[in-house]
């Protein structure tokens, strides 16, 4: 009897995300269950298919409502992956009253949820705290060092993957409002910037993943990329903000971006991801910070435009090799960025095209639904779908399998009561 194929991969996943293995399954006695039944359904996505999680801070700390509620359920249809907001001067506006028990809360909201999560930023010179204005340097950087470890240390466990530190390449330069990081930047440089970020990270978590991230993707990233592995301060992924409020940039032009930053060698996360469903920004603003209005309508012809750019951005992304993430920056109109009409669900709770059209991506083409077929004579079936986690059932037994690069042959134990 020949292998049995529990799952054809779709025609237009990339090939380099399907990886096949063959799962044998044995009885108590560790003879092959010939015949047997068995159902492969995958579980999770290894990419990291991502968006922000500020909207359910409330709801993970008991002051959610129904819509919340609504919300979160087309969060977790789609997602696996959330971003927990540290700008440190909302986390601690109060000196010593950092907002640690309701991160932690929504941390393991989340994770109950099995999604992973990713803390953002440990160090950045916008959104900072009030008391650290007037402070002498050494100061700041003392109290930025133990920032860092203390958070870190806070929420090992539940956020191993943080932004260590954000738009470096501006930060010493920065001249749109005070704040006592620019001047620390300035006095250290950005690479003893870095180098504090991710030494401290990593003291406080020595298994922590740390990203250098940056909305500057001109040739400066690239040399204090190249500046930053030169000093030997290893960067466990790049990150590369993408917001397009002025247009869709099309494949060319964002693989083009990627191909330069994938030259290190490094996973490589699209960090801050965004296409609107309204009206595009004016060509002629550099600064996006600079156009906010007190009114930006989504708009039906933009809606469909958001969703058949958003599935072609995916699309390319998802088949470079060196793209490991992408995260989305809004799931909701509500309260987004700069007003911008960029959620994928409208302000009222309703899902705009472009969530369907990324669920049935993400969800449906690119996901291995359940699949049963009979084990040949040695037991064996044969499983071929996207990098990520499995359940194998055989009777009333689960048995969880993960499936990638590394796994061709896996063999599992099914209980003598199946």
């Amino acid at each position: 009897m020949s292998i049995y194929s529990a799952a054809e991969p779709s025609t237009t996943a990339p090939a380099h995300r399907i990886h096949e293995a063959v799962v044998t399954v044995l009885d108590a006695r560790g003879e092959p269950l010939a015949g047997a039944e068995v159902t492969v359904e995958q579980t999770r996505h290894a990419f990291g298919f991502g968006n922000i999680g500020f909207d359910f801070i409330g709801l993970a700390n008991g002051e959610g409502n129904e819509a919340d509620e609504r919300l979160a359920e087309l969060y977790t249809g789609v997602f696996n992956t959330a971003t927990l907001p540290f700008y440190w001067g909302r986390f601690e506006p109060r000196r010593g009253e950092p907002d640690t028990a309701r991160l932690q809360r929504t941390a393991r909201w989340f994770r109950d949820r099995s999604v992973a999560l990713k803390g953002h930023p440990l160090v950045w010179h916008t959104v900072q705290p009030d008391w650290l204005l007037g402070l002498p340097l050494d100061e700041v950087e003392r109290l930025q060092r133990e920032r860092i470890r203390r958070d870190v240390h806070d929420f090992d466990g539940l956020i191993d993957t943080w932004d260590a530190i954000n738009e470096v390449v501006i930060m010493p330069v920065f001249d749109n409002g005070d704040n006592a990081i620019t001047p620390l930047a300035r006095a250290k440089g950005r690479i003893a910037m870095i180098r504090m970020a991710f030494e401290e990270a990593r003291a406080a978590n020595p298994n922590v993943k740390l990203l250098l991230n940056d909305f500057d993707l001109s040739t400066a990233y690239e040399c204090l990329i190249e500046g930053v592995l030169e000093a030997g301060i290893p960067i466990d992924a790049i990150g590369l903000q993408t917001h397009m409020h002025q247009g869709y940039w099309g494949e060319g032009a964002v693989l083009a971006t990627v191909d330069r930053f994938a030259r290190y060698g490094l996973p490589l996360h699209l960090t801050e991801t965004s296409l609107v469903s309204g009206h595009l920004m004016p060509a002629d603003i550099v600064d996006l910070n600079d156009y906010q209005i007190p009114e930006w309508p989504s708009t039906p012809e933009g809606e469909e435009r958001q969703a058949d750019e958003l599935v072609r951005h995916y699309r390319s992304l998802v088949a470079h090799p060196s793209v490991e993430a992408i995260t989305y920056w809004g799931l909701t109109d509500a309260d987004a960025w700069l007003c911008a009409p960029i959620g994928l669900v409208r302000a009222d709770g309703t899902p705009k095209p472009s969530y369907e059209a990324l669920r049935r991506l993400i969800a449906d083409e690119w996901w291995l639904s359940p699949t049963t077929t009979i084990a040949d004579e040695n037991g064996r079936v044969a499983v071929s779908g996207f990098s990520g986690d499995y359940l194998v059932r055989v009777g009333d037994a689960a048995t969880p399998i993960t499936i990638d690069r590394t796994t061709d042959r896996i063999q599992i134990s099914i209980p003598s009561n199946n």
